[in-house]
This record gives C-alpha cells, sequence and structure tokens, in this order.
C-alpha cells in the first residue's frame, strides 16, 4: 500500500504537480504511520524524510524548483504569511487523506538553502492507547493505575522530546475520564482533542502560560488538571498548591530519570516538605523500537552482554508476575538486515515504551528529607521494586520485544 502512494508521489514529482506532491506526501506519511514529515532543501534539490518509529528515512528527492511552489501552498493552507520567508512560522493543517481527519502541526525554518518545512502528523482517527498497550506491566502498571485514582496529588512523567511522555498523560485521563470528574488541560500545543476535557492551547506570546493557565484553572472548579509541561519554578508551585488543596495534577517535566526528577525539583528551590507532601509518583520513560514479529532473529548473547545484564540486575526486586526463567538461559533477538515485507526492510515495527516507575513511599520520602544523594534514594527505590529505565528495557529483550542495540541507544550505560 505504501508502495502505491510512493509510485503516485514520484509520478506528482514528475508532472510538477504541487497540490499531488502534498496530497501524496500526506498519504505516504499515514500509510507509513510516520510521526514526522522533512522537507528540506539542499543545495542541488530537495529531500523528503519522514519519521517512522522514531528514526529518519530518506524518501524522494525532488527538483529546487517546485520547493517555492510546495512552500507557498503549505503556507496557504497553514493560514500562513506567504510573503514572509526571513523568520519561523508556526501553523496547523486539518485535512481529510481518504477516510481519516488528519492534523497537521506545520513549522517553516529559513534555512541557507531556502525555507525547510516540518509538519507534525497527528491522525485523528488512531486512538489513544490504553494503559496496558503502552508498555507498562507488573508493578509499574499497578503503581501508575493507584496513583491516578487518588483524589490529590502530582504525578509527573519524564524522558526526553519523543519519549512518549504526553501519550502516556493522554493514556491516564482517558482511563479515568468520566461525566463525575471535571478534567482541565493546558496544552502547547493541543496534540489530541479528547470527548469530556475542557482543553486550553497555551499562548506565551500573549502572556497566557502554564503559570497563568494553571492559576486560572483553579477558579474553573476543576478535579483533574493536566499541566503539558512543567518549565519553571512559578509553574510547579502553583501545582503543589493545587495538589495539596484536593486537586490530583499530571504534567511532564524533562529530566533522565525519576530520581533526577525530583533532584530538579528541590534545585528549583522548592522546599523539601512541599515535594513529599505532594508528589505522589514520578516516571522517566523512553521509547524502543519494536523488532518485527515476522523477521527477528534468535542470538546468543555475547560473555560481554551477559555480564552487563548481571550488572544491570545487581540491585533487582523482580515482580511477582515476571517470568523468571528468561534469565536462566538468556536468548537475544536481533533485526534481520534489510527485514521483510512485513517491516518494509527495517526489522523494527512500532515501538514499546520502556518504564521506571517511582512511588513515593515512607521510605523515599525519609530519604529525600534527610537530604540523601540521589544514588542512595535510586537504591531504595530498587530495594522496594522499582525496575530502572535499564532493568525494564533488558527484560523486554529477554522477552524477544526489543533488541539490546535498541535499548542501549536509548538508555545511557
Amino acid at each position: 500500500m505504501a508502495n502505491t502512494a510512493l509510485k503516485s508521489l514520484k509520478e506528482s514529482i514528475i508532472r510538477g504537480s504541487i497540490p499531488d506532491i502534498l496530497e501524496e506526501t500526506m498519504r505516504l506519511s499515514i500509510e507509513k504511520d510516520a510521526s514526522d514529515i522533512h522537507i528540506e532543501p539542499r543545495k542541488n534539490n530537495v529531500e523528503l524524510r519522514l519519521r517512522v518509529d522514531g528514526v529518519l528515512h530518506h524518501i524522494v528527492e525532488y527538483p529546487r524548483n517546485l520547493h517555492p511552489g510546495i512552500i507557498s501552498k503549505t503556507k496557504l493552507m497553514a493560514n500562513l504569511k506567504i510573503d514572509e520567508s526571513r523568520i519561523p512560522q508556526d501553523g496547523r493543517i486539518t485535512t481529510w487523506i481518504g477516510d481519516k481527519e488528519v492534523d497537521l502541526r506545520i513549522s517553516t525554518l529559513p534555512t541557507v538553502n531556502g525555507e525547510k518545512i516540518v509538519m507534525r502528523v497527528l491522525d485523528k482517527s488512531k486512538k489513544i492507547p490504553t494503559l496496558s498497550k503502552l508498555g507498562l506491566e507488573g508493578i509499574n502498571y499497578k503503581r501508575f493505575l493507584e496513583a491516578i485514582k487518588q483524589p490529590n496529588g502530582i504525578i509527573l512523567t519524564s524522558g526526553p522530546t519523543g519519549s512518549g511522555k504526553t501519550t502516556t498523560m493522554y493514556s491516564a485521563l482517558s482511563h479515568i475520564n468520566s461525566p463525575e470528574v471535571n478534567i482541565m488541560t493546558l496544552e502547547d500545543p493541543v496534540e489530541n482533542q479528547m470527548d469530556g476535557l475542557n482543553q486550553s492551547q497555551m499562548r506565551p506570546l500573549i502572556g497566557y502560560s502554564f503559570a497563568n493557565g494553571l492559576r486560572t484553572s483553579l477558579r474553573q472548579d476543576p478535579d483533574i488538571i493536566m499541566v503539558g509541561e512543567i518549565r519553571d519554578k512559578e509553574t510547579i508551585e502553583i501545582a503543589i498548591e493545587a495538589s495539596l488543596t484536593g486537586h490530583l495534577v499530571l504534567s511532564t517535566i524533562h529530566t533522565n530519570s525519576s530520581v533526577e526528577t525530583i533532584t530538579r525539583i528541590l534545585n528549583m528551590k522548592i522546599p523539601d516538605f512541599l515535594v513529599t507532601a505532594s508528589v505522589n509518583l514520578v516516571i522517566a520513560q523512553r521509547l524502543a523500537r519494536r523488532l518485527c514479529s515476522q523477521c527477528k532473529i534468535k542470538r546468543k548473547p555475547s560473555a560481554g552482554a551477559l555480564a552487563k545484564i548481571k550488572e544491570a540486575f545487581e540491585i533487582f526486586t523482580p515482580p511477582k508476575d515476571l517470568d523468571m526463567s528468561i534469565f536462566k538461559d538468556p536468548i537475544f533477538y536481533v533485526a534481520k538486515k534489510d527485514g521483510c515485507t512485513h517491516c518494509e526492510g527495517i526489522g523494527y515495527k512500532g515501538r514499546i515504551g520502556l518504564f521506571e516507575v517511582l512511588s513515593m513511599s515512607d521510605s523515599i520520602k525519609k530519604a529525600i528529607l534527610s537530604e540523601m544523594p540521589s544514588m542512595e534514594i535510586q537504591k531504595i527505590a530498587q530495594k522496594e521494586g522499582m525496575t530502572t529505565l535499564e532493568q525494564d528495557g533488558i527484560i523486554k529483550v529477554l522477552q524477544g520485544i526489543s533488541s539490546i542495540e535498541e535499548v542501549y541507544k536509548l538508555v545511557k550505560e
């Protein structure tokens, strides 16, 4: 199917039909399940790349003489200034590709070779994944479920850009959404419109920031508030105030691990007693590519890999539902070179979440109040059942879901 769309795109390029080039590009992105479209002017041509499962793939090139028309048509569709090419612009396109309604977030950027366009593809027909389908399992799943059912407190999801934090928040809101609760969201941008939620778009240029939005939302009689991102001290202070006055607050933050999230908040000069009183749960996550189920290859791990596994699980409290037999005679799977027709020659298809869930237990609170180093806090958390990102990744490798190479690309060694 994707090959047909690619063939149509190439034919549109030969004809020089600007509307058809854009339409077939969007169609191809949907059929390949791409998250982003990159249209990048080079010295002698223009390159089209699609980001699929977190990795950019070269698709096709087209002549530079077509690029001004592509830029103008895209800006027209996104209600941007057609005659402005000196500064970046942001816009949005809502369109139909076949029977699917699609939102495209448009970003233009001046480069030395001309304007570059990136389109974030938001397929409205896609359902928000359930919590169990994210990759949360065992005690991680249980602790997260317990946390989102609390009447108040803060739940934080951490990780780099593109690690699935917002999707995890949407999945949580979808799980607890009901007519009996008033759920407010403050987002920049609103990525998925969900029935039953009151979603508000932040506009920092006119003073409508996360902090201002959060302060205002507290006057809207909310039960649950999702804040797109905690970026500064003011926002976390208001979030803490909201949690201590009977609201459940969900948000994201850019840190590498769950324990580092606590450190980051303390570094914002938030008193430790307020952190322990308000934060219920911290999740760190990454998105690892799934091995293609049709062509993955079994491989015996090397001595070095076995040593790495042993070191990673030096402190480990096994979840009750984990099949420990995967550790007795470990088997790795790797991606087949050039893949197969099912994965379109990539060797991977789809992604799975790697999770580290830190529950604010009495022992963790005591450690924070005692100003223990973050490594000591992590050891306590692991003894109480927290699986680190590295451990969760290795478990998914031993279960044949992903590869060791993929996990260690995402998790710091």
